[in-house]
């Protein structure tokens, strides 16, 4: 209840934000999901009756459009593996900056992927401590697009909507759509997400 509360809070001072439902737990979350479809919806992992990721995969297989985000004070990549493979659009870590929360929740609602910097930094940390393999085939992959596929990767890793990346590389928003489905289909990933994971391990993401 008090964590809740505090996500409440955090995510009022934007004006631009609007908390349409508050679960009390899994199931309700995805009661309540289903009946207001919100832009986002953003699920504790730790929820009664049902988890933050059980009720985020029900979720997404119920309403594929879903943009679901995972709020966590953990950190083990089981839970990060777990959740992008379900679908989640987003994980947010409850002990990261209120800055990032609402930032990702905008992403996220733009049609982006997010990935909190320290949950960016535990992929690259994860990459460095398996030695250099995985950062080579995820180079090897990447080296596939053209120049300008790469670009939008590079952006869809930093968080950027497909509006953003368009204002950044001075292009129409339908074509940043048609490079981020091509980056999909050629690189064999299933969502945004994973494609922004990817390129944290072929190290485009600066900053």
């Amino acid at each position: 209840m008090m964590i809740r509360a505090g996500v409440r809070a955090i995510l009022t001072t934007d004006p631009d934000i609007e908390v349409v439902a508050e679960a009390g737990d899994g199931r309700e979350a995805i009661e309540l999901t289903l009946a207001h479809r919100p832009d986002v919806a953003l699920l504790d992992i730790r929820m009664p009756r049902l988890d933050g990721l059980a009720a985020g995969a029900e979720i997404i297989r119920a309403m594929p459009e879903a943009a679901v985000a995972i709020l966590t004070t953990f950190g083990d990549d089981a839970y990060l593996t777990r959740a992008l493979d379900d679908g989640a659009r987003g994980f947010l870590l409850k002990s990261g900056n209120p800055r990032e929360l609402i930032a990702g929740v905008h992403a996220i609602a733009a049609g982006g992927a997010y990935l909190s910097p320290k949950v960016a930094a535990r992929v690259i940390g994860k990459l460095r401590s398996t030695g250099l393999s995985r950062a080579t085939t995820a180079r090897s992959r990447v080296g596939t697009l053209t120049q300008r596929e790469r670009d939008v990767l590079a952006l869809l890793g930093a968080g950027l909507s497909n509006a953003q990346i368009a204002n950044q590389l001075n292009i129409v928003e339908g074509t940043v759509k048609g490079h981020v489905s091509a980056i999909l289909t050629r690189l064999n990933l299933s969502n945004r997400v994973k494609a922004a994971v990817l390129a944290h391990e072929a190290d485009l993401v600066t900053g």
